[in-house]
């Protein structure tokens, strides 16, 4: 009794043209992706210098403002008011400094590793105009309804824009007026920096 010879293995069909391998489990990487160049390459390597030159134009324009002050010798105390924004000034410039040496030695800031965001995604333009219009509302009400009843609505307002839905009408309206009365009693009763009242100036 004779035995059946084996078929033959069918042949696998080759593989495109110009497909790359990748292995198992993986996806593969996109055609040309590692041999892309970066878009200006001269830019990427002086944008840490540019951070550096604002720092330093900043710092400078401190310090020339805070050194141009006029201030009275007979009522400014041990610290006067120029005292903050000279350390400041200074502070932004020796930043500067050191930050574009260190960028001229060659060194380079490390890229982000810990976000997961996806650059491809549009902005999420409700949001941005959501906040704009609520600090436009706080800007315009602050002077008639006073900083209490405006801060309110700026804490409320901003809560539900970020995406604060659950709680928009229970939760959120308390703690926007508990942070409101909180941030005017410190600024007006402790700090002496008197905001507007409005309506509830003689309550608080």
């Amino acid at each position: 009794m004779s035995t059946p010879e084996p078929s033959p293995r069918p042949e696998p069909f080759p593989a495109p043209q110009g497909a790359s391998s990748a292995p198992a489990g993986g996806s593969p990487a996109p055609e040309g992706a590692a041999a892309r160049p970066a878009r200006f390459p001269r830019l990427r390597g002086s944008s840490e210098l540019g951070v550096c030159a604002l720092l330093l134009a900043v710092g400078v324009l401190v310090l020339t403002d805070a050194l141009t002050m006029d201030t009275v010798a007979s009522v400014r105390g041990p610290v006067g008011p120029r005292t903050v924004p000279v350390v400041v000034g200074a502070a932004l410039v020796v930043v500067a400094v050191l930050l574009a040496v260190d960028v001229l030695r060659g060194g380079r800031g490390e890229a982000e590793g810990g976000e997961d965001v996806d650059l491809s995604e549009p902005g999420d333009w409700r949001t941005v105009a959501l906040l704009a219009g609520v600090f436009l509302a706080f800007a315009a009400l602050v002077g008639p309804l006073g900083f209490p009843l405006a801060g309110a609505l700026l804490f409320w307002g901003s809560a539900y824009a970020l995406g604060s839905r659950s709680h928009a009408l229970t939760r959120d309206p308390l703690i926007a007026a508990g942070l409101s009365v909180a941030t005017y009693a410190v600024f007006h009763l402790l700090l002496g920096v008197h905001l507007p009242g409005g309506p509830l100036m003689g309550v608080l």
